[in-house]
């Protein structure tokens, strides 16, 4: 270290007088008052040059100039009705045009009230911000040297002075300073910041450093935007509009339209002279909105009102008169905010899911207002699905107390034309206590689960499409056992009913739902056909190459399920999608897949086979379904009810008729896969639920009239209700083996 010694002449005792001698320390000390002077202008002058001709390390502007702040992404309805807002900042874009005067008279009274004049900076409020420097602080500092900067208080330097540019750049472009500098590690190592923080601390280096960017930043902001709107005026009100927008207003609300709506429940927009008391509320909140954010008993809030609106009529933007009335007024209810029912929170989980898949954007685009998403769903379907799903749920749980808010289902709603969701639910609204959330499971499209007999019609099908088969062609209801595995017996199935009923017609078996036909069928057609034609359906899951993948002992998920007979109703194959178009913030389109539907690769009468096979399941009144034909319930229909072994989940699939019909896939069981307890099929728990679903959307003629199904295949079924033919006789079947087979697992 080199150690410099300035050595001062003694003063000759001889000749100098006093005078003379007191002479030379006042020169001597006005040189160095002199020289302290000019370096601190030296200085100041090249902070003032830097803050005003500094043009290096700039942020990207461009996004700034387009008023492109972050947003809401919002997931719409089929009708343009909002399914669910999804924001890191709730917040819309205000105009200038759409701030009423009496606010911007307000924001200016409390916040800059010479912004339209200054350049960026306030220079005639740098002596009120020095004067509340704070003294002691600094002298504490000091006397504690390098312990000092470790003490906990007040910073050196006080808050406030910052015009509406300076606050709007610190919290757009200077948030990665602004969340450190409280910090007592230097953030910047230069040599001048590691000399300042030996003298005013670390934490007070680093408020002063992101305090001189925030300057710097303010006058280049407020230059390129004059550049780019034409005029200093036009600059200045795009800045206001962008504060007014940008900043934040408590409860997590940002921006005044915002706030307006969320506090008062009233559009900024229709705010006038009269509402002098709410602007000057929602002008006060910027301060600390942790402190002013409106309540119904703020004495503090109430305080800063009345001064901002002091400061209103002190500035002409109010009359003396209007600013005492509107003092008077007592603080305004605010709103009472209960979280909305989260209907679609299934349809989010879809959305992100297809969303990603097709364009590669994600929830964050959304979460940042970048793109707005246009779903299939209806809203009003969406709501009516999961309420009717509660309502199964309910009547289960009043026969099994034990199981309350434990029980689960998921529900699909398929637009027959073209696979289009009109509704998806994944799960009960509240579950182990908590309310449902996007990212909770999606029972609807993430869980696999066997299908039970709703599988079969898959069966008939492959069966009428390979040739030789008719709803009138006579199958064998007889004990039959399929494979169990090397050295094991075989495997005997049984109905639900434990009984067998020798030979009868295929559409009577389907409408019965017997097992012992479904095998015999396989056996038959061979597993490969059935799942060859599952395929052809739009089931993508693998299925296991085994007899018993028939009584639908292979997994599935309930929206391939529901696919499947979307396809059978209209006779078209697609893929469903619940993405109907995505927008990003300029209107631009994002390209999205193909979606349009082929023809089902099968003979027009081997689909009318089928469909008349499933209407029967609800005409028939031996069917699983008949219950769909009773007065209450004048919606033609047709499906299929489906349990699974021992009970553990309870089906029913159902459609209305053609290409302008729906699907509806209903599935309700445990989690954990533990049984429903005996008799609970899907006839009991899962049709209920269908048709509700049905009676209100077709009630409320959401999606039209219910279609007629052709009147060939209700003639036939009439015919064979009318002249049913004779039972077959049951050979081969001895009571003996009927006792044996009805202990075997069901499906039904």
């Amino acid at each position: 270290m080199i150690r410099i010694r300035i050595r001062w002449p003694r003063a000759r005792r001889s000749s100098q007088s006093p005078w003379t001698a007191g002479l030379i320390v006042l020169l001597a000390g006005a040189g160095l008052v002199t020289a302290a002077l000019l370096g601190v202008a030296v200085i100041v002058g090249h902070e003032l040059h830097h803050i005003n001709a500094g043009r290096e390390n700039l942020p990207d502007l461009d996004a700034f100039l387009r008023f492109e702040l972050p947003t809401i992404g919002h997931i719409y309805d089929a009708n343009s009705e909002p399914l669910v807002e999804l924001a890191a900042e709730y917040r819309d874009i205000t105009q200038f045009s759409e701030i009423p005067a009496v606010v911007r008279d307000a924001i200016l009274a409390a916040e800059d009230k010479r912004f339209f004049a200054h350049g960026g900076v306030d220079y005639l409020s740098v002596p009120r911000v020095i004067s509340k420097v704070r003294l002691g602080a600094l002298v504490r500092r000091l006397a504690g040297g390098a312990q000092g900067d470790r003490r906990r208080g007040p910073a050196i330097f006080p808050q406030g002075g910052s015009t509406l540019t300076q606050q709007l750049v610190r919290g757009v472009f200077l948030g990665h300073l602004t969340s450190r500098e409280n910090s007592h590690e230097l953030r910047n190592d230069g040599a001048l910041p590691r000399l300042l923080a030996t003298v005013i601390g670390a934490r007070n280096v680093n408020m002063a450093l992101r305090k001189r960017e925030e300057l710097r930043l303010s006058v280049w902001i407020e230059q390129e935007m004059r550049a780019r709107f034409g005029s200093k005026r036009r600059a200045k009100e795009e800045i206001l509009a962008r504060y007014a927008s940008f900043v934040y207003m408590g409860h997590g609300q940002y921006g005044f339209a915002r706030a307006a709506k969320h506090y008062f429940g009233q559009p900024l927009a229709t705010f006038t002279a009269e509402d002098a008391d709410k602007a000057a509320l929602l002008a006060s909140i910027p301060k600390s909105p942790r402190d002013y954010a409106p309540t119904d008993d703020n004495a503090a809030l109430l305080r800063r009102r009345n001064q901002i609106l002091t400061l209103m009529s002190a500035n002409g933007a109010v009359s003396p008169q209007q600013a005492a009335a509107a003092q008077q007024r007592a603080l305004p209810a605010v709103l009472p905010h209960a979280p909305p029912p989260l209907w679609s929170s299934a349809v989010v989980d879809h959305v992100l899911d297809e969303l990603g898949a097709e364009t590669g954007l994600d929830i964050d685009d959304l979460r940042q207002g970048h793109i707005q998403v246009y779903s299939t769903v209806d809203g009003r379907v969406q709501r009516i699905v999961s309420e009717a799903l509660e309502h199964g749920l309910a009547s289960y749980e009043t026969r099994h107390p034990q199981a309350k808010g434990v029980i689960q289902g998921a529900v699909v709603v398929l637009q027959n034309r073209d696979g289009s969701i009109l509704a998806e639910s994944g799960g009960r609204q509240v579950y182990h206590g908590r309310e449902t959330a996007h990212s909770d499971f999606n029972r609807a499209r993430q869980a696999l689960r066997q299908p039970g007999s709703t599988m079969k019609p898959i069966v008939y099908l492959a069966a009428f499409d390979l040739g030789g088969f008719t709803l009138e062609t006579l199958v064998p209801d007889e004990p039959i056992s399929v494979p169990n595995g090397i050295g094991k017996p075989p495997k005997w199935i049984a109905n639900y009913d434990g009984q067998f009923k020798g030979l009868i017609p295929m559409r009577k078996a389907l409408a019965e739902s017997r097992n012992a036909v479904a095998i015999w069928l396989t056996g038959q057609i061979g597993i490969d056909s059935v799942l060859r034609t599952a395929r052809q359906l739009g089931v993508q899951t693998r299925l296991e190459r085994y007899p018993t993948t028939s009584l639908g002992a292979s997994e599935v998920n309930l929206l391939e399920l529901a696919t499947a007979y979307r396809a059978i109703a209209s006779g078209v194959v697609a893929r469903p999608y619940v993405v109907r178009e995505v927008r990003r913030g300029s209107g631009d389109a994002v390209p999205l897949g193909p979606r349009t539907p082929v023809p089902l690769a099968v003979d027009g009468r081997t689909l009318a086979l089928i469909q008349e096979g499933l209407r029967g399941v609800v005409r028939m009144p031996t069917g699983t379904a008949h219950a769909l034909t009773a007065r209450t319930f004048p919606i033609p229909v047709m499906g299929k009810t489906g349990t699974t072994n021992d009970f553990k989940d309870a089906l029913f699939v159902g459609s209305t008729y053609g290409v302008d019909g729906i699907t509806v896939a209903v599935r309700i069981g445990f989690d954990d896969g533990r049984s429903l307890g005996p008799r609970e099929t899907g006839g009991r728990l899962a049709l209920p639920v269908f048709r509700e679903v049905m009676l209100r959307v077709h009630g409320d003629r959401i999606t039209g009239s219910a279609p007629p199904f052709p009147r060939g295949i209700e003639q036939r079924i009439t015919e064979y209700l009318t002249n049913p033919p004779p039972p077959a006789a049951r050979d081969g079947i001895t009571p003996a083996l009927v006792s044996v087979v009805s202990r075997a697992p069901i499906q039904h």
